[in-house]
């Protein structure tokens, strides 16, 4: 199944613009590594690395659109930034059209913009690879730090992260998703126990 899946991607990924199958195949390569780190399964770190911005380029109004048509719930966050819908989407569509039916590779795709309180440790590798795309160095100043905590521990790195994050965006008078403050509150419990 894994391997039809894969085939079924690979053929969304060439479909996408060059710039985007480049970042995706970079934050494939740090999902491996911190696959290696961490214990799981190389070929679930690189599924879900390859799955996560099958829907990037789709824009918003599609986005909401396509929601719409997978009976998926639509925050006002996301109503008011769409672009936040393109991993819910891309993992309501692979699960439709390509067979995915692996739970935790699912919640990976949908969560990997947002980060969710639920995420198991794929999930949790899934969006650090993302965000350790080395390309992204200057929007994450921080990144190699974050690299560094994230090769010791996914919750430590998951919850620098969004700590970070949320505290940009509150300091700009930006929206937080619920899910990403969900997320932070959890890890906060999880480690200070």
């Amino acid at each position: 199944m894994a391997d039809e899946l894969l085939v079924r991607l690979q053929s969304r990924l060439d479909a996408l613009p060059d710039g985007l199958q480049a970042h995706i195949y970079r934050v494939r390569d740090v999902a491996l590594e911190l696959a290696v780190s961490h214990g799981i399964e190389p070929a679930r770190a690189e599924l879900g690395a390859l799955a996560h911005d099958v829907c990037r380029a789709v824009p918003g109004e599609e986005l909401l659109k396509m929601s719409a048509e997978l009976g998926l719930d639509v925050s006002d966050v996301e109503a008011d930034f769409p672009l936040l819908l393109h991993g819910p989407v891309g993992a309501g569509l692979l699960e439709r059209d390509d067979g995915l039916s692996d739970h935790s590779l699912y919640e990976a795709v949908r969560w990997h913009s947002t980060s969710h309180a639920s995420l198991d440790p794929l999930g949790k590798l899934v969006f650090l690879a993302d965000k350790l795309d080395p390309q992204k160095a200057a929007v994450y100043p921080y990144q190699a730090k974050l690299h560094d905590m994230a090769r010791e521990s996914l919750d430590v790195a998951l919850l620098e992260f969004l700590s970070r994050e949320m505290a940009l965006r509150l300091e700009r008078g930006e929206t937080v998703h619920p899910a990403s403050v969900d997320a932070r509150n959890s890890l906060v419990l999880k480690l200070r126990s």
